[in-house]
């Protein structure tokens, strides 16, 4: 989370700099820094994601070295997991801190002829930007113990997309589905990245009903005979 704060006020201080830079009275110029900050933004955070990675890296050479047997406690897929998920809470506290704040009032959602969705959007939207997070951090610790820098380039690619996608706001039909299937996609990538299959599922779901069986076999011999 520190680590995505630190990227946030890098990615704030390139952006206002530039802000005060330029021609404050020039619309489409001011537009298209904001545009220019998010993009930014999204680089700095991966740039300091793969800080990250490489931190925890020597740390997990560390832990090894004080362990008994050799093997850090802690496993590459647990902590891009813990990363991913840090990311994603950050990102998400930061996104909505302000929504609901302002949710507080005066006024009324929508009585100036805008949008009456725009918070239960920004709501699915910060969910959507959390599990993502999540994902982004599973496929890009694997992507680079493994050195597949094509699925750091897709990592960085998606992310800028989701990122630009809010831009079409408040036309959320044009934003908000395609960041659901960018999730969607995104999360049964980081599924089979982590060792997940479909074999795993069934018999998770096949454990699941016998376990349910079970406890109705065992509720219905706790059940009393009646004389």
């Amino acid at each position: 989370a520190f680590f995505w704060l630190v990227s946030l006020l890098l990615a704030s201080l390139i952006w206002f700099v530039s802000v005060h830079l330029s021609d404050r009275e020039d619309a489409k110029l001011q537009y298209g820094l904001l545009i220019f900050g998010a993009a930014v933004s999204v680089l700095l955070q991966e740039a300091f994601r793969f800080a990250y990675f490489k931190l925890l890296k020597k740390a997990d050479e560390g832990l090894a070295t004080i362990s008994e047997d050799g093997r850090s406690p802690i496993s590459l897929r647990q902590m891009a997991y813990v990363s991913g998920l840090s990311f994603g809470i950050i990102s998400g506290v930061f996104s909505v801190i302000n929504i609901l704040a302002d949710s507080i009032g005066p006024g009324i959602v929508g009585i100036h002829g805008d949008s009456p969705y725009y918070f239960i959007t920004s709501a699915f939207l910060t969910m959507a930007l959390v599990l993502l997070h999540t994902f982004w951090g599973v496929i890009f610790f694997d992507a680079c113990e493994k050195r597949r820098y094509w699925c750091l380039g897709l990592v960085v690619a998606s992310h800028l997309l989701t990122s630009g996608l809010t831009f079409l706001n408040p036309w959320y039909e044009a934003s908000l589905v395609p960041i659901f299937i960018i999730t969607l996609c995104t999360g049964l990538w980081a599924f089979f990245t982590a060792g997940g299959s479909f074999r795993n599922i069934l018999k998770c779901l096949s454990c699941k009903q016998e376990d349910d069986s079970r406890v109705m076999m065992y509720s219905a011999l706790q059940v009393p005979f009646e004389d």
